[in-house]
């Protein structure tokens, strides 16, 4: 995305020549600054779908000076909104300009140009009629790539179709799309789970993961870089194999994933939950994912609604029982 500030206004050179003032002297204002472009977190903004569409971004240019000293107009700020999270590079170096994590939170990227400088301001003794003034000075432009990382207590991980979003919409007031077939969630998305002492967290449905995702298999990147900011990993395993899975490689899988992507994420705290589990076969398969990892996954099914309340109330141990 190209970013372009505005431009200080040119100072103006003029003379008072009004009655009974002949001689009134130099009167030229000052020109305006030139906006500056910001990027302001806001948690009303999800996704940067719409900066896609827009690429060049301007703020306006301060206006010129005017006769009588009156300054010129200062261009206005342009404010870009954008989720909590962004991530903000510079396209020519790929450094990292800063970030925007909470709503509200602002950073300058392009800043105005200063406004010139009327001819009011050169008068002496010895030169009462001066003709000089100074031209604004240009606003800054760069050209920035915008990345989000979803920021978020927690965040649930599995495969394609493992009932991620079921659960999240159980849990939340979040509203995904549902359906039974794999990658119905292409984006990344967050519900707030409030408790019934008004404490919240706030959860973000990673897209399914597949094998090969730290090497961008797929989607792999876009998806895992919003995990990274999570306190708490919510594995959702579908223990029922309705499409052939296998629970016990799919955890295992999911975990060799992660850690390859970022070993941040390899000892990083996680709750596992069996979905699935109003399946018969379900429970065969809890108990041999038991057997052959040594963990007590919470059994639920998502889409019935059994088993969340203990979800819920583990998320509720883990991050408010010390508080």
């Amino acid at each position: 995305m190209q970013l372009a500030a505005g431009n200080g206004g040119d100072g103006c050179v003029a003379f008072r020549r009004e009655k009974f003032e002949p001689h009134g002297g130099p009167s030229g204002g000052d020109g305006g600054h030139g906006g500056s472009v910001y990027m302001r977190a806001s948690k009303d903004v999800d996704s940067l779908v719409e900066l896609y569409y827009q690429p060049i971004q301007k703020a306006e240019h301060g206006q010129a000076g005017m006769t009588k000293q009156r300054h010129g107009r200062t261009g206005k700020d342009l404010l870009i909104p954008v989720p909590c999270g962004t991530q903000v590079y510079n396209e020519e170096d790929g450094a990292l300009i800063g970030e925007v994590l909470e709503d509200g939170d602002t950073l300058l990227l392009a800043k105005g140009g200063r406004g010139g400088l009327g001819n009011c301001h050169f008068a002496t003794a010895s030169h009462q009629t001066p003709r000089e003034s100074t031209p604004g000075t240009p606003g800054e432009s760069c050209t920035v790539r915008f990345e989000l990382k979803s920021v978020a207590h927690a965040g649930l991980v599995g495969y394609p179709n493992a009932g991620k979003s079921t659960l999240l919409s159980k849990l939340t007031n979040a509203t995904p799309k549902i359906a039974a077939y794999p990658f119905t969630t292409l984006n990344p998305l967050i519900g707030t789970l409030q408790f019934e002492d008004f404490k919240t967290l706030r959860l973000a449905d990673i897209p399914g993961l597949i094998d090969g995702a730290h090497e961008g298999v797929g989607l792999g990147h876009h998806f895992l870089r919003h995990i990274e900011r999570t306190e708490l990993l919510v594995f959702v395993l579908d223990m029922a194999g309705v499409d052939g899975r296998n629970a016990i490689e799919d955890y295992r899988n999911l975990c060799k994933e992660l850690a390859l992507y970022s070993p941040d994420l390899k000892d990083r705290p996680r709750l596992i939950v069996a979905n699935k589990m109003d399946v018969p076969e379900a429970a065969e398969r809890l108990e041999a994912f038991k057997s052959a990892t040594g963990l007590d996954p919470f059994p639920a099914s998502a889409e019935q609604g059994e088993g969340v309340d203990n979800v819920k109330a583990a998320l509720y141990t883990h991050f408010f029982a010390n508080a």
